[in-house]
């Protein structure tokens, strides 16, 4: 930990003569660098993916909503705890913030479940940032559970102190959850950008007689990589070679059941349509058209490129 600290201390040095903003970007990049935070981070991740979650953890995951669940419900705490702070500085509203503080703490426990099972299937640098967002947020809850408690007993004025503490945390720990997501791209769909690399028109990816049946095989089209599954004879099915969920290379993976499955973390997609039915990713992938040409070439395209 001594050497956690120092690190993050020699970042904001390196930072000198920059702004604030600068400056607390490069702490916080030095975060999901520190790879002495693996020794906690490793069992975290293991207690994490051996809980027995079934097709649970799916849904945790966000699969039927296509994105991340996370963020969605982080909103009924943090909503909850901003306006329990604006009826602090309401007279006569003692009631209706105790009660949105408690709303806050009780919705804070779903919320904090679908982020570690979210957490626990990123690489290590997410993972490490991740940790920092997570004993931020609960120590938020604390706060709030703290303040929570000082009401009750009538102790109003300790109860917003608590209070206001805690949503100082709850928001700096939301900042380093906003470095997660959108500057790491933790949860970000990693196969959006396909269709705009891919030119137009029809791509050769070599001859047919090169692909075996039911073996994946990396090819590109332009410079997207994609993965190219001989089912039959004549049957031939593309997709962009990019697990939407950490980029994962599918062609190293596993083909059954008419579905290819990521090595890096489980994701499956559907050869046929590229749809995501099972794993952590949440988006599909682009799925390529195929054709031979008079040459024995196998060809492919996205369906709207012309």
């Amino acid at each position: 930990m001594g050497t956690f600290i120092a690190r993050m201390n020699a970042a904001a040095r390196s930072g000198h003569g920059d702004g604030l903003g600068a400056r607390s970007l490069k702490a916080l990049d030095a975060v999901g660098g520190a790879a002495e935070l693996d020794t906690v981070t490793a069992p975290l991740k293991r207690a994490v993916q051996g809980l027995p979650l079934g097709p649970l953890r799916g849904v945790l995951h966000g699969r039927p909503l296509g994105h991340p669940l996370h963020p969605a419900l982080v909103q009924l705490p943090v909503g909850a705890w901003i306006s329990a702070t604006v009826l602090d500085f309401v007279p006569g509203s003692e009631r209706a913030a105790r009660l949105l503080v408690a709303v806050g703490v009780v919705t804070a426990a779903p919320a904090a479940l679908t982020g570690w099972v979210d957490w626990a299937e990123q690489p290590n640098r997410q993972m490490r940032t991740g940790l920092l967002h997570a004993v931020s947020m609960a120590a938020a809850a604390g706060l709030f559970g703290a303040s929570w408690a000082a009401r009750s007993r009538g102790r109003q004025r300790l109860g917003r102190a608590l209070g206001l503490a805690g949503l100082t945390t709850a928001g700096s720990g939301a900042a380093v959850g906003g470095h997660l997501a959108y500057r790491q791209a933790a949860g970000a769909n990693k196969a959006e950008p396909v269709p705009l690399l891919v030119e137009p028109g029809w791509h050769t990816l070599g001859r047919v007689e090169e692909f075996t049946e039911g073996q994946p095989v990396r090819r590109a089209v332009g410079e997207v990589p994609v993965v190219v599954v001989r089912v039959s004879a004549d049957v031939f099915h593309v997709l962009a070679d990019r697990c939407s969920h950490a980029s994962g290379p599918l062609s190293e993976g596993d083909v059954a059941d008419g579905c290819v499955t990521c090595p890096w973390h489980g994701s499956v997609f559907r050869l046929s349509d590229g749809w995501n039915v099972g794993g952590p990713a949440t988006a599909p992938l682009s799925r390529f058209i195929t054709r031979t040409d008079r040459d024995g070439n196998l060809q492919a395209r996205l369906p709207d490129a012309g």
